[in-house]
């Protein structure tokens, strides 16, 4: 039994750092946290407690990792750091040694965060407390808002796909998921909570079910029952494990919109083997027609790697021309890092810096140029957007279904609320669409 008492009027700052499935753990520590009587620091309040949950992704997010926990213990000094998530996994004994840090936690460790934190005293080195990979077992479940409108439930964990350039499924482990039932139980607690759209995540979800023999498009038909939600996104899904009859139930359903996002990754057959990728450029092109036709308005939303060893000049002219002919919404650019102890490092062929460099801005111009081109279809539509609580001094906001970005001017409180809205043109940056609400 755990004596709650020593974390009464305690504070804690949280910092996290990658995708969104770190973003939806962060927050149910947080909330666990809360239970047990810390409370958030206020703004310029020193904390007793940080909490940084780390990304691994690419040696640039191990960079700002460290960046960010070295920040944290100059800001609150006196404060018990605890670092967890994919760099704490990977890297646990680098981490406990930075100084300032108290508790590092593995992937199978953060979930029972509570039984590490002690008194909060400091200790006088970092303790890590992490299991290897092959025996990360457990699913931790998270259905988390934190300051977000849209909530984000956690339906899988982990990858058995061992892609050559990635380390996550060093970092996760493998492939497990929760049970429909409990997953239909948290989107129903959503809805009490006044949850309205559900994103859900995971690190490879379209393989949900390895652990209890379930499948993915058996979770979206049990979800599509639950009444209160308006809204379920699909976060990024393989286009080998998006199939037909999900795209088909998606375009007849009420609650999943037409949002999808699918990593590719390259453009180019021969890297895509290189990178033991499960599909080619043929299946792909397949998934973004079979969707178009379906529902030709939904947004599609692309991962593209750059400049991973073994992409010459000639296999990036046929990505990029690959991806050009592609009806796609937005890329996301990640430009390709040598990550230790994966099989990319044995593959001939090193990009320089500088064609990386080159190639990511080729991409990110294209990006924008169908990101512009999809929203400029719908200047002068009237379309429902769920409205989001905005930062402070800046325009409320929110997102059509089929994740078109709308700002818009209103006295009233409207944050968590659908209002009808008619679509003008674009803001000064050129990143949303001007909203004028029609009914409020």
């Amino acid at each position: 039994m755990i004596d709650t008492t020593v974390f009464q009027n305690k504070t804690a700052v949280y910092y996290t750092l990658g995708c969104k499935l770190n973003f939806s753990e962060t927050s149910t520590i947080g909330k666990i946290l809360r239970e047990a009587g810390i409370r958030t620091a206020r703004k310029g309040e020193e904390a007793d407690l940080c909490i940084v949950n780390t990304c691994s992704v690419t040696e640039m997010a191990d960079k700002k990792c460290r960046q960010a926990i070295h920040r944290l213990v100059k800001q609150h000094p006196q404060a018990f750091v605890v670092v967890t998530g994919c760099y704490a996994q990977l890297k646990p004994e680098n981490v406990a040694k930075i100084e300032g840090v108290d508790l590092v936690l593995g992937a199978e460790q953060k979930a029972d965060i509570m039984h590490y934190l002690g008194d909060l005293r400091k200790h006088e080195s970092g303790e890590a407390h992490t299991s290897s990979t092959k025996d990360v077992r457990s699913f931790a479940p998270s259905c988390s808002r934190g300051d977000r409108t849209r909530f984000f439930l956690k339906v899988q964990d982990g990858c058995d796909y061992y892609c050559t350039y990635c380390t996550i499924p060093f970092a996760r482990g493998r492939s497990r998921n929760g049970t429909i039932a409990s997953l239909v139980k948290q989107a129903e607690q959503a809805v009490v909570e006044g949850g309205k759209e559900i994103v859900l995540t995971g690190v490879n979800i379209g393989d949900f079910g390895k652990s209890t023999g379930e499948t993915f498009f058996d979770l979206i038909k049990a979800l599509d029952a639950v009444e209160g939600i308006e809204r379920y996104r699909i976060s990024s899904i393989e286009p080998n494990l998006l199939t037909d009859e999900i795209i088909e139930y998606v375009s007849h359903s009420q609650r999943f919109v037409p949002h999808f996002h699918i990593p590719l990754q390259s453009g180019s057959d021969e890297v895509l083997e290189l990178m033991h990728r499960k599909y080619n450029t043929a299946l792909f092109a397949s998934k973004i027609r079979t969707i178009k036709e379906a529902m030709p308005d939904a947004f599609i939303g692309v991962d593209v790697i750059v400049g991973t060893r073994g992409e010459t000049d000639e296999c990036f002219e046929k990505a990029y021309e690959f991806i050009e002919n592609l009806d796609v919404t937005q890329l996301h650019v990640f430009s390709y890092s040598e990550r230790p102890g994966t099989q990319a490092l044995k593959i001939d062929h090193v990009v320089s810096m500088d064609d990386k460099h080159k190639r990511s801005q080729r991409l990110l111009e294209l990006s924008d140029e169908k990101t512009k081109a999809f929203y400029s279809r719908f200047i002068g539509c009237s379309m429902p957007v769920l409205v989001e609580k905005p930062k402070s001094d800046a325009l409320m906001h929110g997102f059509t279904e089929n994740y078109i970005r709308v700002e818009l001017e209103s006295d009233q409180v409207l944050d968590n609320k659908v209002v009808t809205v008619r679509l003008g043109d674009f803001n000064e940056e050129g990143t949303a669409l001007l909203g004028t609400i029609i009914n409020e």
